[in-house]
Formats: C-alpha cells, sequence, structure tokens
C-alpha cells in the first residue's frame, strides 16, 4: 500500500475515533447530569417525615407511592448511573490511548512521505555568484 492510501486509511480513522470520543464525553456529561439530579432527590428523601406522602408521576397522573420504596428505587437508579459512568470514563481512557496511537501512526506516515519527496530547486544547495 502506498504511503498516501495509508495517510488516507489513518486519517479516516483517526477521524472516527474523534467522533467516538464526542459521543462518549456526550454520554458522561448527560450521565453526570443524571447523577446530580438523583443525588438531590435522594436529599430531599432524607428530609421526609414518615407522614410525608409521596407521590410519583406515570405520565400525566401522579401516583402515591411508599417512601420506602421511593428511597430504594432512586438508590437503584444512583448504583446504576455510577456505574454507567465508570463504564464510559474506562471507555474514554481507551479511546484517548488509541487517538494518540493514531495520531503518531499519521506523524509516522507523514514523515515518510516528506522525506521520500523529491526535493527541487527549493530544497538543493546552490550557490549564486553575484556579479
Amino acid at each position: 500500500m502506498s504511503l498516501q492510501a495509508q495517510l488516507q486509511v489513518a486519517s479516516t480513522e483517526f477521524q472516527k475515533l474523534q467522533a467516538e470520543m464526542s459521543n462518549a464525553v456526550d454520554a458522561r456529561q448527560r450521565l453526570g447530569s443524571q447523577l446530580t439530579e438523583n443525588e438531590m432527590v435522594k436529599k430531599e428523601f432524607e428530609r421526609l417525615t414518615p407522614e410525608n406522602i409521596v407521590y410519583k408521576q406515570i405520565g400525566p397522573v401522579l401516583v402515591k407511592q411508599d417512601q420506602s420504596e421511593a428511597k430504594s428505587n432512586v438508590e437503584t437508579r444512583l448504583e446504576f448511573i455510577k456505574g454507567e459512568i465508570k463504564r464510559v470514563e474506562a471507555q474514554l481512557k481507551d479511546i484517548e490511548e488509541r487517538t494518540e496511537q493514531k495520531k503518531s501512526q499519521l506523524i509516522s506516515i507523514q514523515t515518510a512521505i516528506q522525506q521520500s519527496a523529491p526535493q527541487g530547486p527549493a530544497g538543493s544547495k546552490q550557490a549564486v555568484a553575484a556579479s
């Protein structure tokens, strides 16, 4: 495969990795927002007394829900979100490593192309005699 073809393939792969990174960053930000929201709900639940009534929205309707069940649901959701954050962060680290490797490969190919290019008059040293 020619150096130009290798450069094209590596460049395409690098762009795919950048798109993957962007998607993973978006996912991490969404999970961060969900985590914050659920932590706020958990703090609100800590302030409740046994007499307080908790409602859950199901479609357009509010339905009474047991406090302990609601608290349990939020805890489960928090655990799930934290697990997803760890997974996405590991994915981000992997993508970063692959991106760095691909960047090094691109630099190597570009260097090889520059070294193999024939040097024209601008690249050669010629003494110019002044008259």
